[in-house]
């Protein structure tokens, strides 16, 4: 039985969103105590009802204490209600089946806080336009955005219990050196290089590409005048991708089960397709190792392309509908494309453009929320290639947010009280935000007279030296232009014409481009996806281990024995009860791992049952060596949950350590091993040492 409820300080219902279990309850609630025979009231309603006294309590504790309750049970301690206040608007999560923890409740309405924050960019900063956008007037519109984020929610709530890339917060890349690079490179010549370079993409600039088989990172490619993608905004990608075309493991074994009975025209005659190279001689790589373990070399790898040159120019200027020498039976032809058309999403959908909000860091400046659209383009169930694009009118977001930012930063100060130690209109901050404000006004010319007209206002009763203000003008005086800051924000961004992006041609020429480059591998990465490495590969230089994750905080990325727990799941620990039972140890150690690191330890050793359970966080410079521990901060326990995708703690936890480390990069790293219990204590941390050590050298490949 679960809940999420967003509501205003007025107890309005912005967005909600429950599970069967609790409509049923909140249905046989209300329908019990109607006496009336009426019909039972609506269930935006009932909610409301239901949820009016806590927001209406904790509301007041706020107003009157300057604190309230972040966390609570009620129903004899059968439900746990988690609050947190974001700005004006109150976030509520509910449990009451006990599946969930307090620290899981409050990640939820974090991930829910970072989704809004990436649809709705910085309109979140005005309490009363983001109620607008979440709560539309229209009640057509509303559904529409109710929709889009209970349906993230569902998914992040499956990915989160499924998946162990979401489990650390941290991105999982397929391990296949040899394939990555050779994407890497046809995503840079052949698609990015392709759109940005064509003047059909009305000053659309695409700045970043990358492949995805499942939640696995394939390849990615940045343009050179790209910002770096933060780990967070990366995961929360992911999560759209996955929203839009779940996995589906009946299509992918229709799609595997076609390519055996039938080999489509681009397998009888694949010189487009990216060809194999052989290795070298006596090259023996980790990654190698964990390809030959997990799936036969001699069925999947591709054989050679008969022409190693590219016909990239050929295919974007035809529409790659050549065929090359050799022709192919119009019937086979026939019947693969329909067999491929009954696979594949229609267009419409497979063009989807949505604008999301992420950080970039430009030479110009910070921005945390600039405008992006991205583009989903389903190649086959389960692998995908993502479009980020920026437009033409994305570089006002940046002077946006500074004067946005400078007016937030003099207003915090007035609203604590604190002493400017001058006359305001002399301050040296709000001069400098004067100046920017008029540049940023004369730019604009007529096109916005409503901020015009509030910003001559706020001139007049700021800079006047006759007219004193008491500090509750002043204060209003800074909202109004807070306010229509962000209303110009959201015109140019959130308007009919931000979710605008790339030419529908454009796109399906991209998507088709790169089916052709990676039809032959198609089958080899939905299963190189499933076991993307295998526990088999580390038992002989480290027996009795049975799992373990490592994870590099530093740019996000994690590398995980496969967990295969379905029923059809091909899963080194078989079948029945034992992979479930693992996998149910891993997630109780890292929930377990977390707890100990916001109480401040780095290590944590633990023999639970038949198994040894260990954790390790520690930090590196950039030659490999480890730094000297020192102890980390303690939060306090509503504090924002430790990750990245709900937090933002491994970027504060290295900002904090670096500032003793002057002069040289700092790196991050975690590592959690479950080994048997059986083991001697000295013999699993050496294990952890040489584990840790052997792990550093795959993770530089440069995929970002």
């Amino acid at each position: 039985m679960k809940c999420i409820l967003v509501a205003s300080e007025g107890a309005e219902v912005l967005f909600y969103w429950a599970d069967p279990d609790f409509l049923a309850s909140l249905h046989q609630r209300f329908e019990t105590h109607d006496q009336s025979g009426d019909e039972p009231p609506a269930l935006e309603d009932s909610i409301n009802t239901l949820f009016a006294p806590v927001i209406i309590s904790s509301m007041t504790l706020l107003e009157r204490l300057g604190d309230t309750y972040s966390c609570f049970s009620a129903e004899n301690g059968k439900h746990l209600y988690v609050l947190r206040m974001f700005g004006e608007c109150l976030y509520i999560a509910v449990n009451g089946d006990g599946s969930e923890s307090e620290d899981d409740l409050r990640r939820k309405l974090y991930v829910l806080r970072r989704l809004t924050e990436a649809h709705f960019g910085l309109v979140t900063l005005d309490s009363h336009l983001i109620r607008r956008e979440l709560r539309p007037v229209d009640s057509e519109q509303r559904a529409h955005v109710w929709r889009l984020f209970q349906s993230l929610l569902e998914t992040y709530n499956q990915l989160y219990h499924e998946d162990q890339s979401f489990l650390v917060e941290a991105v999982e890349r397929l391990i296949h050196p040899q394939l990555c690079e050779q994407c890497i490179e046809f995503l840079e010549r052949q698609v990015v290089q392709h759109i940005n370079g064509s003047p059909e993409r009305a000053g659309h600039e695409v700045v970043h590409a990358f492949l995805l088989v499942h939640t696995k990172l394939l390849a990615f490619y940045s343009s050179r005048n790209a910002s770096s993608l933060r780990p967070a905004d990366l995961l929360t990608l992911l999560l759209i991708v996955q929203d839009l075309y779940p996995s589906n493991a009946s299509e992918e074994q229709n799609g595997l089960q076609l390519s055996e009975d039938k080999p489509s025209p681009q397998q009888l005659h694949s010189s487009d397709s990216i060809p194999v190279k052989s290795s070298c001689p006596g090259e023996t790589s980790q990654e190698q190792v964990a390809d030959d373990a997990s799936v036969p070399e001699e069925f999947y790898t591709p054989k050679a392309s008969p022409s190693q040159q590219s016909a990239g120019d050929a295919a974007w200027s035809e529409g790659v509908d050549s065929q090359g020498e050799g022709e192919v039976n119009s019937a086979d032809v026939q019947i693969a494309e329909d067999s491929l058309h009954t696979l594949m999403p229609s267009t419409s959908e497979a063009t989807n453009p949505r604008r999301i909000f992420l950080d970039a860091n430009l030479k110009e400046g910070y921005c945390p929320m600039m405008p992006h659209t991205v583009h989903c383009l389903p190649l086959w169930p389960g692998i995908s290639l993502v479009l980020l694009t920026k437009g033409p009118s994305s570089q006002v977001a940046l002077p946006l947010y500074q004067l946005l930012d400078g007016f937030l930063v003099v207003e915090k100060k007035l609203r604590e009280g604190q002493e400017i130690g001058q006359p305001l209109r002399s301050y040296p901050l709000l001069l400098e935000l004067r100046h920017r404000m008029d540049k940023f006004v004369k730019k604009l010319g007529g096109q916005e007279p409503q901020l015009q007209n509030a910003w001559l206002e706020f001139k007049n009763r700021i800079f006047s030296r006759s007219e004193a203000l008491n500090p509750s003008e002043i204060l209003q005086a800074f909202c109004s232009i807070r306010r229509q800051l962000c209303a110009v924000y959201r015109l140019l961004f959130l308007g009919s014409s931000g979710a605008q992006g790339l030419p529908r041609s454009m796109l399906d020429r991209a998507q088709q481009f790169t089916q052709d480059k990676l039809q032959d591998w198609r089958d080899f990465l939905l299963v190189k996806s499933k076991r993307n490495v295998t526990m088999s590969t580390y038992l002989e230089d480290f027996p009795g281990l049975v799992h373990f994750i490592y994870v590099d905080r530093t740019v996000g990325q994690m590398v995980a024995p496969s967990l295969g727990v379905a029923e059809d799941g091909a899963s080194e620990l078989g079948k029945g009860p034992l992979p479930a039972f693992i996998k149910e140890k891993v997630w109780s150690l890292v929930a377990l791992a977390r707890s100990y690191l916001q109480k401040g330890y780095t290590t944590m050793t633990l023999r639970d049952g038949d198994f040894y359970c260990t954790y390790f966080l520690w930090f590196e410079n950039e030659l490999g060596c480890k730094l000297e521990v020192t102890d980390v901060p303690v939060l306090s326990d509503d504090s924002a949950p430790i990750g990245t995708l709900a937090g933002d703690y491994y970027r504060k936890l290295l900002r904090y350590y670096s500032k003793s480390h002057t002069g040289e990069v700092v790196k991050c790293y975690e590592l959690l091993t479950i080994h048997l219990g059986v083991m001697p204590t000295e013999l699993v941390i050496q294990q952890g040492c040489d584990l840790a050590r052997q792990l550093w050298e795959p993770t530089r490949i440069p995929l970002l």
